[in-house]
């Protein structure tokens, strides 16, 4: 497809290999979270009594006797409920089920037969796949009895467990190891694999551009803010690139985040940025830039994290405005410190744009992962001190010894000098500016550290440019 703009898209990228994945699927509240948290032993999934906590599927890698798995929470089939989003959240079950080489069936022991288990057994069966089926909530053995009302259902085995204690939760993975087929060599996520967070405010397309990148739907869409709540992890394929895909819950005002779940949402959504490497800040393109987005930006940022500015639904936008300099001038005038965050334009409805989105990437964590050699530093810095010299401090000259790179993922330059905590702000603005060009680190947070040089054999301070001063002439007078 070409755009006005004249961008054509390139090749679609195409998941990478997977691990044998077990699904989890049931009715709400049936503990599906509780046992995916207890079998990948992190709180990774929300869990709370509301129903339909877990909307889109929350997958994470696992390990029984030395076998690795990815194992995948589902959102609670209901088939009573008729809405878009419940139709969508029975879809994303289907789907994770058929995707998957074993399902665990799990019902609730502590509410009984249900009709609407039955509805679920039987769309199970359909898949003609290996299906393990387990009652939750028996706390104890005297609750075994419980699971009698389950087997008018037509299964012939039906396992009791708790999967808030862990009771029997080693004999069904013992079924579902039976029932697996004969383990391959497992393919590995490369070490290089680049992480990407997308973050965003809510409905600004962060789960539909994850699915067109995908290449099938990976992340509910919806239209309701809000409706990715859990943090998913996406590995995929770009050319010769692994990528891992973080897509978050949106991140609201504080004031508006007012239910419990969702403030667990923006957490979480922090917390990916802690995982990722990247951050992606996805932009309405009919809203524009807003203060929240620059929140958010600001939250990657301090977290050191590369940032990149994505505008989506720009195929939205009206033909004769869509002028992406005059888009890009404005978010910088507006918001100068994201002025050197690079901004790439894309429609995840289309895929408009996205043959731009991963080469900028990849420019973008080469210069956050840049170093640069020590005689290179101070060589740009003598020029810099020579093109601007730093303001005195009571009456004396900032003298600057040397300049050394102490950190990259994200860059940190340490200079020592003779007054560290005197460096006027203005003068320290100038030298990361200055930085930043001459070695092309745009998008990521660039520091400037000043420590003192206490050594004896100090090396020889860089050259302070001359003031003029005024001269007294000689009269001849002794």
């Amino acid at each position: 497809m070409t755009d006005s703009d004249g961008i054509t898209d390139s090749t679609v990228p195409m998941p990478i290999a997977r691990l044998p994945v077990v699904a989890i699927v049931g009715r709400p509240n049936a503990g599906k979270s509780t046992l995916f948290n207890r079998l990948v032993r992190t709180q990774k999934a929300i869990v709370d009594s509301a129903p339909g906590v877990t909307r889109d599927r929350n997958i994470a890698p696992a390990e029984w006797h030395g076998r690795r798995f990815l194992l995948v929470d589902t959102g609670g089939f209901e088939d009573r409920d008729a809405s878009p989003l419940a139709e969508s959240v029975r879809a994303q079950s289907d789907l994770a089920a058929e995707e998957a080489d074993v399902v665990v069936a799990l019902l609730d022991g502590r509410e009984g037969f249900n009709p609407g288990d039955r509805e679920l057994v039987q769309r199970l069966r359909r898949l003609r796949k290996p299906v393990v089926v387990a009652v939750n909530k028996l706390d104890t053995p005297a609750r075994d009895d419980d699971c009698a009302d389950f087997f008018a259902l037509g299964i012939e085995e039906i396992l009791p467990i708790s999967a808030a204690h862990g009771r029997g939760i080693g004999e069904l993975l013992e079924r579902v190891f039976e029932t697996l087929p004969a383990p391959e060599d497992e393919p590995e996520i490369s070490s290089a694999a680049i992480r990407l967070a997308l973050v965003g405010r809510p409905n600004v397309g962060k789960s539909s551009l994850l699915n067109y990148i995908v290449g099938f739907e990976r992340s509910i869409v919806d239209s309701t803010p809000g409706t990715t709540r859990d943090s998913i992890d996406t590995p995929c394929r770009v050319g010769e690139q692994d990528y891992i895909l973080v897509d978050t819950a949106g991140i609201r005002r504080r004031p508006r985040v007012v239910e419990h779940i969702e403030r667990a949402s923006a957490v979480r959504s922090l917390k990916a940025l802690e995982r990722a490497e990247v951050a992606l800040v996805l932009i309405d393109s009919g809203e524009g830039m807003t203060d929240q987005d620059a929140r958010i930006a600001g939250y990657a940022w301090e977290r050191g994290r590369a940032l990149m500015l994505v505008v989506n639904k720009w195929d939205l936008v009206a033909r004769e405005e869509r002028d992406r300099k005059r888009f890009a001038q404005t978010i910088r005038e507006h918001y100068p410190t994201l002025a050197n965050a690079p901004i790439v334009f894309v429609s995840a409805q289309t895929g408009f744009g996205l043959d731009r989105l991963f080469p900028a990437v990849e420019v973008l964590v080469a210069a956050h992962r840049r170093r640069v050699r020590t005689p290179e530093l101070n060589q740009a810095l003598i020029r810099m001190v020579e093109g601007l010299a730093a303001p005195t401090v009571r009456n004396r000259a900032v003298r600057f010894y040397y300049a050394t790179q102490t950190g990259w993922a994200p860059p940190v330059v340490t200079i020592f000098t003779n007054f560290p905590k005197d460096v006027a702000p203005a003068y320290q603005r100038y030298l990361l500016n200055e930085l930043r060009r001459t070695f092309a680190w745009d998008g990521t947070p660039l520091q400037v550290r000043f420590r003192p040089h206490h050594s004896r054999d100090r090396p020889r301070p860089m050259p302070v440019p001359e003031r003029k001063k005024r001269r007294r002439r000689y009269d001849g007078r002794h």
